[in-house]
């Protein structure tokens, strides 16, 4: 089955959604058949790889509570071999209609069951809050990758994250590993940002990614164009990253990630 990874931090502004965008889209064109699921409200996932949900159309909301299956709610993207649970402003509503149900924080685990043998790898894009929506990402991911911009406030929202990802260890998933922490909107001439980088590497050592993302113009541009940077200047600074971290993200999971086709016996 696809390994499902949670990109979460419950801070806004660090790179959350650029990060799930990017890192999909990168691992598609790597020939990886991939998932990017919307848990976010703002939805700028779902707009950032060229989707949308017409009006009336069913988006991950509806699977959440219950009225729709996964499989008709995945839609392409404008990047081959990479699809996407779509999500819309309703999500909202999701979180506080699952309040008072059964079961609630079991629920996208649920239903990422059922298609898992579909993808390689299944990223999901987290709010910027330790909700019950992310609660719900983090008890169906196999691992957590944490973007992480590189200045003080950031280290300390780290702490609460790593708290709540070590009670859900606890309580609702306890196979669920810290895949990596990434830095984000790197400036190296900024000595607060190589500061903030020698002691979370320092403090995680091989847990943070080799590779940083820098502050780049055109990872800023592309999603009003609604496209991953890849497409959008496949030669930008912020695209080359992304590849990069792709590549380093597929050295660090090894042999646990297989084709769909290998794992069903029908590939070379």
């Amino acid at each position: 089955m696809g390994r499902v990874i949670a990109i979460a931090n419950q801070k806004g502004g660090v790179g959350k959604t650029t990060t799930a965008v990017n890192l999909s889209a990168a691992l598609a064109i790597k020939g990886r058949r991939t998932l990017l699921v919307d848990i976010d409200p703002q939805g700028s996932a779902t707009s950032g790889v060229g989707s949308r949900v017409p009006p009336g159309g069913a988006s991950i909301y509806d699977l959440l509570i219950g009225t729709a299956d996964a499989s008709r709610i995945i839609s392409p993207s404008v990047v081959s071999d990479l699809d996407v649970l779509p999500a819309t402003r309703d999500l909202v509503g999701a979180e506080i209609e699952l309040v008072t149900s059964d079961a609630r924080e079991h629920r996208l685990a649920g239903t990422l069951a059922a298609i898992r043998e579909r993808y390689e790898l299944i990223l999901i894009d987290c709010p910027p809050s330790l909700s019950l929506l992310t609660i719900n990402a983090l008890r169906a991911a196999d691992g957590v990758l944490v973007p992480l911009q590189a200045e003080y406030y950031a280290l300390e929202g780290l702490t609460a994250l790593l708290d709540t990802i070590g009670r859900v260890r606890e309580t609702l998933n306890p196979d669920l590993q810290l895949d990596g922490m990434l830095l984000t909107m790197f400036d190296r001439r900024n000595t607060l940002a190589r500061q903030v980088e020698e002691e979370v590497r320092t403090h995680f050592g091989d847990r943070v990614f080799r590779t940083v993302i820098p502050r780049n113009v055109r990872l800023s541009e592309s999603p009003s164009h609604g496209v991953p940077v890849m497409l959008y200047d496949p030669s930008s600074r912020g695209a080359t990253a992304y590849k990069a971290v792709a590549a380093e993200l597929l050295e660090r999971l090894g042999g646990g990630v297989a084709s769909p086709a290998r794992a069903a016996g029908t590939g070379g």
